[in-house]
């Protein structure tokens, strides 16, 4: 028996219509959503990821300004950039494109992001917020298996939920926006030890660890749902995630594609947080877009 097939294309294309209506009735108000994308870098997989988001954003009506500095930009010059698009007012969100030139430190740039214009959730003050149960966009990527898990009807209160994979981008985030929805949640990591014993009696395993054939059939059962946040490129240019897919398919109950599963939810969602953000920062009212939903102070 194989795995059920949990595509995203189709939540994709929802959360890009939800946009395109979104960003039609703020321009006919007046406000035209803008997001600025800064790249660093010569890398060739970047460069197709972002012009991906530059054609999303112009078919749903979103201005997208790609602000190429080249693979040897410094550090200060990253910098002024990013003071310079967070005091825009035109600007309504702001991507710092990873990789970065060597030497560049993401964590001293990821901070001049202001924090309502930070639609991917990179800047500490957004983590922090959603810790402490106040608006704030998470992370597109974290989000992105939050909604997919929704779509699917995937319940999550009550239910043991793995992640693999502490990092600020991902795991970190999508655990408080897992802890938001009453799961319990527990976080393994390079120094957590054989992941067998934590991921076989989970109902839900997120893997966010970039590492390529990490999880396999060995590590489930048949009533696990995968979701696969990895996105490996092998040498002859194919996209992989981080599950051992022949494997891990013909145990699983339902897993995640990579390509065609949490990437195209992210691409759409930065495209709705855009949309947020600019009717946010116009203080127009109206709109269909709900707030990212933090987790409460003090909840038990």
């Amino acid at each position: 028996m194989s795995a059920e097939v949990l595509s995203g294309k189709g939540l994709a294309g929802l959360i890009r219509q939800r946009a395109q209506e979104e960003a039609h009735a703020l321009d006919n108000q007046g406000v035209r959503p803008t997001v600025a994308v800064v790249v660093a870098t010569d890398d060739e997989s970047t460069h197709w990821y972002v012009r991906s988001i530059e054609r999303a954003a112009e078919r749903a009506g979103i201005d997208c300004r790609i602000v190429d500095l080249g693979h040897d930009a410094t550090e200060q010059v990253l910098a002024a950039v990013l003071r310079d698009l967070s005091a825009e007012a035109s600007v309504h969100g702001i991507i710092l494109q990873t990789p970065l030139p060597s030497g560049v430190r993401a964590d001293s740039l990821v901070g001049l992001i202001a924090p309502e214009k930070d639609i991917d959730g990179a800047n500490p003050l957004s983590l922090g917020r959603l810790a402490v149960g106040q608006p704030a966009f998470a992370p597109a990527t974290a989000r992105a298996v939050v909604e997919l898990l929704d779509h699917f009807e995937v319940p999550t209160a009550g239910r043991n939920v793995v992640v693999v994979g502490r990092s600020a981008v991902v795991g970190k985030p999508l655990s408080l926006l897992l802890l938001a929805k009453d799961a319990t949640v527990t976080v393994c990591h390079s120094r957590s030890g054989a992941l067998e014993p934590f991921t076989r009696p989970a109902d839900v395993v997120v893997v966010a660890a970039g590492r390529t054939g990490l999880l396999t059939g060995s590590h489930v059962t048949e009533k696990t749902v995968v979701v696969d946040v990895g996105t490996n490129v092998l040498p002859d240019g194919s996209l992989v995630g981080d599950v051992d897919e022949a494997s891990v398919s013909g145990v699983a109950a339902a897993l995640t594609p990579v390509p065609g599963g949490v990437g195209s939810v992210t691409t759409a969602l930065l495209l709705l947080h855009t949309t947020e953000a600019a009717r946010r920062q116009a203080r127009v009212t109206g709109g269909t877009v709900p707030a990212v939903q933090p987790v409460p102070a003090g909840a038990a």
